[in-house]
């Protein structure tokens, strides 16, 4: 999918918002999809990851746009619809919902918008919760622990409650129907990218090393979440 392709997709998708665009904030301005390197999801074996393989509602992980910054990949396991949205710096958006055959297939940066909690090969605090938490508000949510900020998929990772101030910055999948395979393309809404560099700079060196900024290009490996991390927290 390329510009021209999402920007009409955009425009179809705002159409049929039933008046959710109609009631962003007069001061919103428009939030522009940012193109990065075009990278195919592919397994642990390198083959490319086929999107009727994922498995509705499980968790899994890929790193894009750069080398240490990881994503969450979920299978809704139903038709999601675009989303109006606002940034924290009141930049308006139309996240355009699901891909796939079912358009059921959504990306969110793994990067809590609130202390930029993150999955690590250690542990996770935040995830996508089938059911509620303790403290959730419904289900289906990805939650993180930190501070309790929740969010939901369904809606471009709209902030449902917590401190988090914007919604989960979106990853853009083009889907190929005939050969049934992902590919990230680019980001949409609020990125956090540049602080959560600040905030991780000597941890992202001794995990990932000299290539942590290094941008995705070509493939991202998938994994399964609670094969990535060693200890998924539920809180």
């Amino acid at each position: 999918m390329d510009r021209r392709c999402f920007l009409e997709s955009c425009t179809a998708g705002a159409a049929g918002l039933s008046g959710a665009a109609a009631i962003l904030p007069a001061w919103a301005a428009n939030a522009a999809p940012k193109e990065y390197g075009r990278a195919l999801l592919v397994n642990e074996r390198g083959d490319p990851l086929r999107a009727s393989e994922l498995k509705a509602q499980l968790n899994y992980v890929f790193h894009y746009p750069f080398e240490a910054t990881p994503v969450f990949l979920l299978d809704l396991g139903r038709p999601v619809a675009p989303h109006a949205l606002v940034t924290q710096d009141r930049n308006a958006y139309t996240w355009p919902g699901g891909v796939g055959r079912n358009r059921s297939i959504v990306a969110f940066s793994a990067i809590c918008a609130h202390q930029l909690v993150y999955p690590t090969r250690e542990v996770s605090f935040i995830s996508f919760r089938k059911t509620r938490a303790q403290r959730g508000v419904q289900d289906g949510l990805i939650h993180c622990c930190a501070e309790h900020s929740q969010y939901d998929p369904a809606k471009g990772a709209q902030v449902l409650s917590g401190p988090a101030k914007q919604p989960l910055c979106a990853v853009l999948l083009a889907h190929d129907a005939k050969a049934d395979t992902l590919t990230a393309y680019g980001t949409l809404g609020g990125e956090l990218f540049d602080e959560f560099f600040r905030k991780y700079e000597m941890k992202l060196s001794l995990d990932v090393g000299a290539k942590a900024k290094n941008a995705v290009s070509g493939q991202s490996v998938v994994r399964e979440l609670d094969k990535f991390c060693r200890n998924a927290i539920q809180c």
